[in-house]
């Protein structure tokens, strides 16, 4: 009687367990969704302020809702097979019928995902195509300078410039050091276009809000575009591995009004930083904001 009662009651039991997993489950979910608030809605990317970032953003998100849909897709096959086919009690212990293949589901276990892989790659390069389109006319084109360990901008259509030195030292903490970077002045709704060169190792221009970055390359010429929507100031730094100080190869950029960017253009000019700065390749070190012959020796 004691076993006729436990199976009666044991069924109920697992009902109640699986509805509370459920339960909690999807409270889980709505906590997490909650708590995350934008960062989750962006995929924890930082915030965009150009159009393509922006796109680049919606574009990660739905590769990573496609990736999740068949991976819930996937897991949910392998449990179900789990339970379907465990063994029971009353099996004899031989192996069930042995199935070696079977062609419907070899094809689509094999065509799905060449399909999801070629859409993938399809849409990557449509995107990466037009993020490098420089084909439309630029509003403001800025020659990129890297050099070991800061950077020099060149304000092309308005022959101004702004020559930068290496960052204060950053292992001593020091207050302020925003103030001692080049800062890149951009108007607010532009089109803006980098010409990036260096002057003697690879570096990388990377604006993490701008969700691009593009490698700079000595002898060689890299360009490509964006479209300003979100005025502030940004953190830049240099994304490629290039020496000692690459920590220190840092950068602003201000996103302004046009008034206040043709302002601060009128300011260069005031202060004596017109014409364009050389792209010579030389390696120059700069030690203490001066710069020092590389070869020579600096330390």
């Amino acid at each position: 009687m004691r076993c006729a009662l436990r199976r009666r009651i044991e069924p109920r039991d697992h009902r109640g367990a699986r509805k509370a997993t459920l339960v909690a489950g999807a409270l889980a979910a709505t906590l997490l969704l909650s708590g995350c608030g934008a960062e989750f809605r962006r995929g924890y990317m930082p915030e965009p302020v150009t159009e393509h970032a922006t796109q680049v953003m919606h574009f990660w998100n739905w590769t990573w809702i496609a990736a999740l849909a068949m991976g819930l897709l996937v897991w949910g096959l392998i449990l179900w097979c789990m339970v379907a086919y465990r063994r029971r009690k009353n099996d004899n212990g031989e192996l069930p019928p042995q199935i070696r293949y079977n062609v419907p589901l070899e094809i689509l276990y094999t065509v799905v995902p060449v399909i999801m892989v070629g859409v993938l790659f399809g849409k990557t390069v449509e995107l990466q195509n037009e993020m490098l389109d420089t084909d439309r006319p630029a509003d403001v084109t800025v020659n990129v300078i890297g050099k070991k360990w800061s950077w020099d901008f060149n304000y092309v259509n308005e022959n101004v410039y702004i020559a930068g030195t290496q960052a204060v030292d950053l292992r001593k903490g020091e207050e302020g050091i925003p103030d001692t970077l080049p800062h890149l002045v951009l108007p607010i709704d532009s089109r803006v276009e980098f010409v990036l060169t260096s002057r003697d190792v690879i570096h990388s221009f990377w604006v993490p809000q701008f969700l691009t970055k593009m490698d700079m390359l000595p002898g060689q010429v890299n360009t490509f575009q964006v479209v300003t929507t979100e005025e502030g100031e940004f953190m830049g730094k240099c994304a490629e591995l290039c020496g000692a100080y690459h920590s220190e190869m840092l950068f602003m950029v201000d996103v302004v009004s046009q008034e206040e960017y043709d302002q601060h253009i009128a300011d260069l000019e005031a202060a004596g930083n017109t014409g364009q700065l050389d792209n010579t390749l030389n390696q120059y070190d700069f030690h203490d904001g001066q710069e020092l012959d590389y070869e020579e020796g600096t330390d």
